[in-house]
């Protein structure tokens, strides 16, 4: 009979780096037709807010068999004493959750014998108070299946609504099989016909963070609105400008204030009518529930840098990052290793000389960032120099000739950024739905259309990175317990 335990509200989630889940599973089921039972321990981090409790899987210490998983004294297998105080000392160090697993058997349904429970309700009190408030618990695995028991500070215990696994694939794990999708909006099925329903009832439940509802950001709010995505927040601080029009999808004359801006007009009246012209989330609102009516939007008209724009950002199932600023880069790396949340970053930049204006290069890039395969910074892509450089004031960065500075007008094309756009949708949509090709590489994606070239860029990952790292000081998996490098700190 299958043991029970109290209902979760809010849920809980378990989410796994590919590579833990794989070294986990293969531990547990070694293979063979038998299946016999093996242990584990887990530390994670711990994220929490208004969707529900996220534990952020971090460190895997496997129990060797009839050294550190014994025989037990009332069930069938245990931890020993001293693999549990070592693994218990450590998440307490590290201020972590610690989570034991074992495995049943196979199959697609699993939950916890009487008798484990009951072990859980011996010991999992003192764990507690050992590890100083952080949660303690357990699960057990079937080859298709997870299942929790998790024991929280303030004397409450639930069970753990699924487990995701973040890789080249979103995975998810359930106690038991989900029910069969029902037959969804007839406004979908063209698509469904692609990944089915269940598909696109993954999607309806997800919340998707786009950074910059600019050129290439108001094409992926199309995009993501149209697939069918229940939950969008967007963040961007700038107004419509004319010459964000051609470039701008959704965007009309009246958002970037019309006849007041010609250049006819008195200087004062069209410098009124550019602090009154629309907020770019505005016009990525509109175009969002236009295309989806039932979808939930939230438009943020402030900088994604702001520590309380971006901890609106820190239970995402997924985000883009679609800002040209190296601060936006250096926010949104750490919270996909902090939170481990899946993202991409997308762009498209025409190099022109600044003195003669001849075109040096044009290209279009979409870099997936997962926190098993390397992040901006071990390849490079946050220059130290250049975020001192934006760090420093409009005045400064004049006397510095600051070659990206606001008043000089960078090339831009709608078609660079549809194709750099596309890419990383289209990416997104395979990762979540399950299909994208198990054997596909995870590299960067960089486009020179007027070449006609399209060159992968296998990324780096060092493994002393403090952001992306197996070191014990990097931030990887540490969720609310770190603070991302914002401007501030949150207030909320």
């Amino acid at each position: 009979m299958l043991a029970k335990r109290t209902s979760v509200t809010p849920p809980v989630q378990v989410v796994f780096p590919e590579s833990v889940w794989r070294d986990l599973h293969a531990h547990l089921f070694p293979g063979g037709d038998v299946v016999g039972e093996h242990g584990a321990v887990l530390s994670a981090g711990v994220a929490r807010s208004g969707r529900g409790t996220r534990l952020l899987v971090r460190d895997l210490f496997v129990a060797e068999d009839s050294r550190d998983y014994l025989a037990g004294k009332r069930g069938h297998r245990m931890l020993s004493a001293d693999f549990v105080r070592n693994c218990i000392l450590k998440t307490r160090d590290m201020g972590l959750a610690y989570l034991a697993v074992h495995n049943h058997g196979r199959g697609h349904m699993v939950d916890f014998s009487t008798v484990d429970m009951a072990s859980h309700d011996r010991g999992y009190p003192a764990l507690l108070d050992l590890n100083r408030g952080q949660p303690v618990g357990a699960l057990v695995l079937a080859t298709e299946a997870l299942a929790g028991d998790i024991w929280w500070a303030d004397g409450s215990r639930t069970g753990v609504a699924e487990a995701v696994v973040v890789g080249s694939r979103v995975g998810r794990r359930y106690q038991a099989p989900r029910p069969k999708a029902e037959e969804g909006d007839l406004h979908y099925s063209r698509q469904t016909l692609v990944f089915g329903q269940a598909g696109q009832a993954t999607l309806s439940r997800l919340k998707v963070g786009v950074i910059g509802a600019g050129g290439v950001g108001a094409l992926l709010v199309e995009y993501l609105a149209r697939l069918g995505v229940g939950h969008l927040v967007v963040a961007d601080p700038d107004r419509v400008e004319h010459t964000n029009l051609p470039r701008l999808v959704g965007a009309r004359m009246a958002d970037a204030g019309g006849w007041l801006t010609e250049p006819s007009r008195p200087t004062w009246l069209r410098r009124l009518a550019r602090r009154l012209a629309r907020p770019k989330v505005r016009i990525a609102r509109r175009s969002a529930v236009t295309a989806s009516p039932r979808m939930r939007f939230e438009g943020i008209e402030a900088d994604f840098v702001n520590a309380d724009v971006a901890c609106r950002f820190t239970d995402c199932d997924f985000l883009f990052l679609a800002a040209d600023s190296f601060q936006a880069r250096l926010v949104f790396n750490a919270m996909v290793h902090q939170y481990l949340i899946p993202g991409i970053q997308v762009g498209a930049k025409v190099r022109a000389d600044r003195d003669t204006g001849a075109i040096l290069d044009i290209y279009a890039v979409s870099r997936t960032v997962l926190p098993d395969y390397g992040c901006l910074w071990c390849n490079e892509l946050i220059p130290p120099a250049r975020l001192q450089d934006e760090a420093a004031t409009e005045s400064e960065r004049r006397r510095q000739r600051y070659v990206d500075d606001p008043l000089v007008n960078a090339p831009s094309v709608i078609t660079l950024n549809a194709l750099a756009a596309a890419q990383a949708a289209n990416d997104f949509l395979f990762m979540m739905t399950g299909l994208a090709d198990p054997t596909a590489d995870n590299g960067y994606r960089i486009f020179r259309p007027a070449k006609r070239q399209m060159s992968p860029h296998e990324p780096r990952r060092d493994a002393g990175c403090l952001e992306c790292g197996l070191s014990r000081a990097s931030r990887r998996a540490r969720g609310d317990a770190e603070l991302l490098p914002t401007r501030g700190v949150a207030t909320g």
